[in-house]
Formats: structure tokens, C-alpha cells, sequence
């Protein structure tokens, strides 16, 4: 749960930040990563990694990102992943990246909070 109306952000910055933040995770792990307009989210060799689903209500932010770590993606074959058809997924595993879900958990935060931070400077 995030107050964006007290931090004083809109939707597309907030969207903004959590691609980001996924984006400079990657970097941390030399993996260039990308955003692609009108299609919320990142993505890795035209492969997306990275999923935002927000719900804003009362100026609060609810839900928020969905980063693919360590999972069974083989339901993905079965749907149009973000109603996009042939829109593959990946993972970090599947990129090389061998870290635990805290390790990930917490290096995610950490360049989270550095770009809200930076939002109210």
C-alpha cells in the first residue's frame, strides 16, 4: 500500500519507478533490461520478466509488481500473458541470476526506495 497523493506522484510516475527499480536490479547484475510504452512492464531480450498490476483507489496505490524469480512458467503456454499473444516470459533464473527470493526481495527495496526518494527531492 502506497499514499501517491500524499507523496505526491501519478499513476505513470509510480509505474515509472517500479520498472526502474526492476531495471536497476538488472543492472546490478549486468543484464540490460527494458520498458516499452503502452505495454507496462520489463523486459529482457523482447521477453517479459516483470509484470505491474496497480489499483489505485482514494489516492492510494494497491497491488503493485509481479518479478519473475524462480517459478514454473509453463502456464504462460496456455494464455496470452498481459493479453499479449506470443508474448514469451522469463525469469531470473533463466538468465543466469542465482539468488535467493530475500536476496532479491531486499536489492529490489533498496533501488525502490532510492527512486521514491529521489521523486520528493
Amino acid at each position: 500500500l502506497l499514499n501517491i497523493k500524499r507523496r505526491q506522484l501519478g499513476v505513470q510516475s509510480l509505474v515509472r519507478i517500479l520498472e526502474q527499480s526492476v531495471i536497476d536490479l538488472l543492472s546490478d547484475y549486468s543484464l540490460d533490461a527494458q520498458r516499452r510504452e503502452k505495454a507496462p512492464g520489463v523486459y529482457v531480450n523482447n521477453r517479459k520478466l516483470a509484470a505491474l498490476g496497480l489499483r489505485i483507489r482514494k489516492g492510494c496505490s494497491f497491488h503493485g509488481l509481479s518479478l519473475n524469480v524462480d517459478m514454473d512458467l509453463s502456464p504462460f503456454s496456455m494464455i496470452d500473458p498481459c493479453g499479449y499473444s506470443g508474448l514469451e516470459v522469463t525469469q531470473l533464473k533463466d538468465l543466469g541470476i542465482d539468488a535467493s527470493m530475500e536476496t532479491v526481495s531486499s536489492r529490489l527495496q533498496t533501488h525502490f526506495q532510492r527512486l521514491l526518494d529521489n521523486t520528493a527531492a
